[in-house]
């Protein structure tokens, strides 16, 4: 099956991965001027209308900053919005009371499905070997949480250590690993890459693709052939849809994203496509079901 998804009696799908975001109560560092178009305030009912029209029934938010205050409203946001089924949230791995903050937030109104750090940004190549971080990883894995990994090539090697040292930690790959597809990066990205998919705590959101590739120029650039190796190397069982809207606003419309995961997955039985695009999100960050 390929082209635009088949229409549903109703909506189905899980975006395991989209944001909110809002400039004129937090700065976020990596907004500039070549992200203009996305940066001003984007909420639940941006989403809401985003989704209008395609099979996504519900989705999972994910952190933007690194900072305690929004991982509390993410949660909130969870708990008074139907269509946003749970939050991957930030706290600082590093800290000595890391067990108490994520005890924090899981008290809290609101679903904690998960935790992240933006790892591609920090100057240290190797943060996630750091002994505070592996504790505070340990931690996570202890409160029954996953773990995003949002890193690149850079980071791949401290990340495949982690993954080693921590077998019980569940670990999610942004963005296939962030390849560089406008320079056309694929034997090095698919080496890197399938080393981590061999670990079988390490789970893949097809996601992110859009905006690696050139903004103006995806369409021409083979994306499918990176999505079908996402989904060959963790299989259907270990890969998660995510959109990765707003961000992907940059590049494509919201539709356009879920059809080009869908084109990627064009190869898998209903039952595979129902893991990938709905069953696999619950599962990893324990979502409740859509009605």
């Amino acid at each position: 099956m390929s082209g635009t998804v088949p229409a549903s009696s109703r909506p189905w799908m899980i975006d395991a991965h989209q944001h909110f975001w809002d400039p004129r109560v937090r700065a976020y560092p990596w907004m500039d001027e070549s992200v203009a178009a996305i940066d001003r305030p984007i909420g639940p009912s941006d989403l809401r209308e985003a989704i209008a029209g395609t099979p996504v029934a519900g989705s999972v938010v994910v952190q933007a900053l690194h900072d305690l205050g929004e991982s509390f409203e993410l949660l909130e946001i969870t708990a008074r919005e139907d269509v946003v089924l749970g939050a991957v949230v930030w706290v600082d791995l590093a800290a000595p009371d890391v067990a108490d903050r994520l005890a924090e937030l899981r008290e809290h109104p609101g679903h904690l499905a998960g935790i992240r750090h933006q790892v591609h940004d920090e100057p240290d190549a190797d943060w996630l070997r750091r002994p505070e971080v592996i504790r505070g990883l340990k931690a996570v894995q202890d409160a029954g949480l996953a773990f995003d990994l949002l890193i690149r090539h850079r980071e791949s090697a401290a990340a495949l250590a982690l993954a080693e040292e921590l077998p019980g930690l569940t670990l999610v790959l942004d963005h296939a690993g962030k390849p560089a597809i406008a320079s056309d990066e694929w034997d090095d990205w698919r080496q890197w890459f399938g080393r981590l998919a061999a670990l079988p705590n390490v789970n893949c959101k097809l996601s992110g693709l859009v905006t690696e590739a050139s903004w103006t120029g995806w369409r021409e650039q083979g994306l499918e052939r990176y999505g079908q190796h996402v989904l060959d190397a963790f299989g259907a069982e270990r890969t998660l849809f995510g959109s990765d809207w707003p961000v992907s606003l940059l590049a494509a419309r919201y539709d356009e994203v879920v059809d080009l995961a869908w084109r990627s997955a064009s190869s898998l039985s209903d039952a595979e496509r129902t893991a990938v695009f709905a069953g696999n999100a619950r599962r990893i960050y324990a979502l409740e079901e859509t009605s």
